[in-house]
């Protein structure tokens, strides 16, 4: 229950989350991060199946009901790998058997001629989840995780001198 004391980081937490829902951010639920892979998958498969309809429908087709978690899967080696990372795997997307290179995000384009590219410029998917709970191991929270099209990007702790300080 939240309490009517303004001097509690929920407040804050409630203030810029509310912020960015007006900017058309989205707001995701800790439950639906996969700690595992650390992704949302909802938005990792959903800004494939938006954007690259074809590839997803060849990734379907070779893997079938194992189509979701064979990118989930090929997608959280790619980021851990040396070659990988997020800031790479946003830029260059990653490679799975039977569809080819996936993008993983658009960049705003540079000017409006391109349907294809201002539809998928559109669809890129932001999310903040507020009090992730991000350990295989605990219930660790972070605050605020942001995340574009289900890949985490930043994190944000909220700290206030009335109930801890950064010290």
């Amino acid at each position: 229950m939240m309490t009517a004391d303004p001097h509690h980081e929920i407040h804050l937490e409630s203030h810029i989350v509310d912020q960015l829902k007006q900017q058309g951010w989205l707001e995701g639920d800790h439950q639906h991060y996969d700690r595992a892979r650390a992704l949302y998958p909802e938005d990792v498969i959903g800004w494939i199946q938006d954007t690259q309809p074809d590839a997803w429908e060849k990734l379907r087709r070779v893997h079938g009901v194992d189509a979701e978690s064979t990118v989930l899967d090929r997608l959280g080696k790619t980021l851990a790998a040396k070659t990988g990372g997020t800031l790479e795997v946003l830029h260059r997307g990653f490679s799975v058997a039977g569809a080819g290179t996936l993008a993983m995000s658009q960049a705003r384009p540079e000017d409006s001629r391109n349907q294809t590219v201002n539809n998928c410029y559109a669809a890129n998917r932001l999310r903040v989840v507020r009090q992730l709970r991000y350990s295989l191991d605990n219930e660790n929270a972070i605050d605020l995780v942001f995340f574009i099209n289900g890949l985490p990007v930043a994190t944000v702790e909220i700290k206030t001198d009335f109930t801890q300080s950064v010290e």
